[in-house]
């Protein structure tokens, strides 16, 4: 990848501060834990570790995009629940 790991770091750690506003469980400190953990990493300093803490990074944001999905589903499944009475299409 071109850009430097600090600014890979960066960009993660934004993208994931904007996915904690609507983390559905306010008691999990979301934000509190993704600035504990990037600031236990900021002393990397071998590329391979920066690059598996960037994945893990990542990994996360993905996990959390993948949970609100599932929020969304179960909340449109909630509001248009499939009837028994509706014509099925054979």
């Amino acid at each position: 990848m071109s850009s430097s790991p600090r600014l890979r770091a960066l960009s993660l750690y934004k993208e994931l501060h904007r996915l904690g506003r609507e983390y559905p469980d306010p008691s999990y400190d979301f934000h509190g834990r993704i600035r504990r953990l990037f600031q236990k990493n900021k002393d990397l300093t071998d590329p391979e570790q920066i690059e598996q803490a960037l994945r893990l990074g990542e990994y996360i944001k993905n996990e959390t995009l993948a949970l609100y999905s599932l929020k969304k589903y179960r909340h449109l499944r909630q509001k248009y629940p499939l009837s028994s009475d509706s014509p099925s299409h054979s």
